[in-house]
């Protein structure tokens, strides 16, 4: 029997283990991935210790941002092929015949599996994926930068498309990291003027030369105040994971402002007014990932040269003390593990 490197969820908040397991064989509308890279997400971590209302069952190989080379294809597969270079990104897997899937919002689909989370991940040298539902990576990526434009890429590049970012606007972007350096950029293409904030200087520089107009560090001023002073925010899109965060991005807010909700804090919730909410005519929007449309847009951006991605690599043995690097905030932008 063959077998693989794995970093696997035995217990909720428990150190992941690094264990040999047997290479998995795709089922119906499967293919088999030799990983080549995997991106490491918060979500991870928030999986790894069963944060969220709806825990992933254990064991769980974690991993939603993987990149690699098809070697191996299920019965029925027809998507790809032998030789490929696939994305195995957050949506797993969905119905396709739902409402949701039928419009365009196949991320809503309530029969949806989630890679890393419902579905075995890409922590892993070989990993299953459902051939509809990987990312095609085009020739001239790098599999170092695939891996996060596959999660942290495509979740913020949606939210920029639903924040109704237009030249003409003020887009607060709140956390710096390995989502917000993308939505900096993202929201730059569509024309807008940006204004980063995060708790760190080294994460605003970073923004800085990633094109943002202003920047304003929360641990020294009012964010709200001091956006309010440019006139006030047309969009802000939250990425920090901190409720606190999500309160001063909506008072950032101009009149007819939109709020976009994209972090998931393990404490979660936040307090909003309802009068000022009415009054001046907010609106706070829910952003779940993209689609796989999505997805092929933000390769071809990259492709393009319209993107760059910031990232340091690890190896996957060294997962433990990536997920605290991560916590303390010590990470440029995003850590990828290279197979």
């Amino acid at each position: 029997m063959m077998m693989m490197k794995a970093a696997v969820v035995r217990d909720y908040g428990e150190p992941l283990t690094i264990e040999d397991l047997p290479i998995p064989c795709p089922t119906e509308g499967q293919v088999l991935v030799k990983m080549e890279a995997s991106g490491l997400c918060h979500t991870d971590i928030h999986a790894a210790h069963g944060d969220w209302p709806i825990k992933p069952p254990l064991p769980l190989i974690p991993g939603h941002e993987g990149i690699g080379i098809v070697t191996q294809v299920g019965p029925g597969v027809r998507e790809v092929k032998e030789g490929d270079r696939v994305a195995i990104p957050w949506l797993g897997y969905a119905c396709g015949v739902c409402e949701y899937c039928a419009s365009g919002w196949e991320t809503l689909c309530e029969k949806q599996l989630n890679s890393g989370y419902a579905l075995p991940g890409a922590y892993a040298e070989y990993a299953t994926a459902f051939a509809r539902y990987v990312g095609h990576v085009p020739k001239g990526v790098s599999p170092l930068d695939a891996a996060p434009l596959s999660c942290a890429g495509v979740t913020t590049y949606k939210a920029v498309k639903v924040s109704g970012a237009r030249p003409s606007d003020l887009v607060a972007i709140f956390g710096v990291g390995g989502l917000g350096h993308l939505a900096i950029q993202y929201a730059k293409i569509a024309g807008s003027t940006v204004v980063a904030v995060d708790l760190l200087h080294e994460k605003l520089d970073l923004a800085t030369s990633l094109g943002a107009d202003y920047t304003i560090n929360a641990r020294h001023e009012d964010p709200a105040e001091a956006i309010k002073k440019l006139g006030g925010a047309d969009a802000a899109i939250c990425l920090a994971v901190a409720p606190r965060a999500f309160e001063q991005a909506y008072r950032s807010l101009r009149r007819g402002g939109r709020l976009v909700f994209v972090a998931l804090p393990a404490d979660n919730h936040v307090q909003i007014p309802i009068f000022e909410t009415v009054l001046n005519g907010i609106s706070i929007i829910g952003s779940i990932v993209g689609t796989r449309v999505d997805l092929k847009e933000v390769f071809e951006l990259h492709a393009a040269g319209r993107t760059k991605v910031i990232y340091e690599t690890r190896k996957l043995d060294e997962v433990n003390h990536c997920f605290e690097e991560v916590e303390a905030g010590k990470v440029p932008a995003r850590l990828v593990f290279e197979f």
